[in-house]
C-alpha cells in the first residue's frame, strides 16, 4: 500500500465496529485521523490527530468538523463514512408494518446525510484539486436480501436498509462522475455481514450461504479503506466493492 503518512483522513462513525478499526490501521500508518463520532461530546487529542463531536442528523455538526479540519489542518485529503445512524426502533418491523415516519426518518439519518457531507467535504476537496471518498454501501444494497438466514427465529431484514445503501451505490457513482475532473475520487465499499455477537442461528444459517463459510470481521474491512484513500488508488474511482466473502458472487 502506498504511504498515508500525514494524510489527513475523516472518519465517520469512529467509534463503531468498524470505525475504530479504520482509525486504528491509519494511526498505524501515519495518518492524521480526525475521528468523527457523536460519542465525543468534545475535541480531544488522538496523538496523531483528533476526536471531535459530529451528530450528522444535524447539518451545523457536520458544517463545524469539516471547519475545524481545516482550521486545523489546511486541507481534508480523504473522507472515509463509516458511521451507521439509525433509530432506535431500527431493524423492529417487516415491510408490511413498516411506519412510514420511521421509513423516512431513517433515510433522513443515512441517506442525506451522505449527501451533506459528501457536498460539503467536495467543496474543500474542489479547492485542492484533489482528494478521496469512500462511501459505505452493503451487499444488500448490490443484490437483493436473502430472507432464509431468518426463517429459524422469525427475523428480518429492514426494507430502509437497503433502499439507502443502493441509493449510496449509485450517487457514489455520480459524484465519481461529476468530480472526476477536479482531481478527487469517489468509491463505495460494501461490507457483508460483520459479526458483532448475532444470534446463534443468524451466524449458522449466514456462514452456510457465505462461500468462505464465515461472518466478516472490522480487519476484513478496514484495509481497502485505507487502500482506496492512499494514492495507490490514485486511478481508481467510481467503484462498487464488496468485501464480502463471496455473497455476491453467487
Amino acid at each position: 500500500m502506498k504511504d498515508l503518512t500525514d494524510k489527513i483522513i475523516i472518519v465517520t462513525g469512529a467509534n463503531g465496529l468498524i470505525g475504530r478499526e479504520i482509525v486504528k490501521e491509519l494511526l498505524d500508518r501515519d495518518a492524521i485521523v480526525v475521528a468523527a463520532d457523536i460519542v465525543y461530546k468534545a475535541a480531544e487529542s488522538l496523538g496523531r490527530g483528533v476526536r471531535l463531536p459530529l451528530d450528522l442528523s444535524s447539518n451545523s455538526s457536520i458544517d463545524e468538523l469539516i471547519e475545524n479540519t481545516v482550521e486545523r489542518y489546511g486541507r481534508i485529503d480523504g473522507l472515509i463514512n463509516a458511521s451507521y445512524p439509525r433509530t432506535k426502533d431500527w431493524g423492529r418491523y417487516y415491510f408490511e408494518e413498516t411506519p412510514f415516519e420511521h421509513w423516512q426518518k431513517n433515510v433522513e439519518l443515512q441517506l442525506n446525510s451522505v449527501f451533506y457531507i459528501n457536498q460539503k467535504v467536495a467543496l474543500v476537496m474542489e479547492r485542492q484539486k484533489s482528494g478521496s471518498i469512500v462511501n459505505f454501501g452493503s451487499i444488500y444494497g448490490i443484490v437483493g436480501n436473502d430472507f432464509t438466514i431468518y426463517e429459524d427465529y422469525g427475523g428480518s431484514s429492514p426494507a430502509e436498509y437497503c433502499a439507502i445503501k443502493g441509493g449510496i451505490i449509485n450517487f457514489t457513482r455520480y459524484l465519481a462522475s461529476y468530480l472526476g475532473k477536479y482531481g478527487i475520487r469517489v468509491n463505495c465499499v460494501c461490507p457483508g455481514g460483520i459479526w458483532d455477537n448475532q444470534r446463534e442461528e443468524f451466524v449458522r444459517n449466514y456462514n452456510h450461504r457465505c462461500p468462505m463459510k464465515r461472518m466478516g470481521n472490522p480487519d476484513d474491512i478496514a484495509p481497502l479503506c485505507l487502500f482506496l484513500v492512499s494514492d495507490g488508488a490514485k486511478y481508481i474511482t467510481g467503484q462498487i466493492i464488496a468485501a464480502d466473502g463471496g455473497w455476491t458472487a453467487i
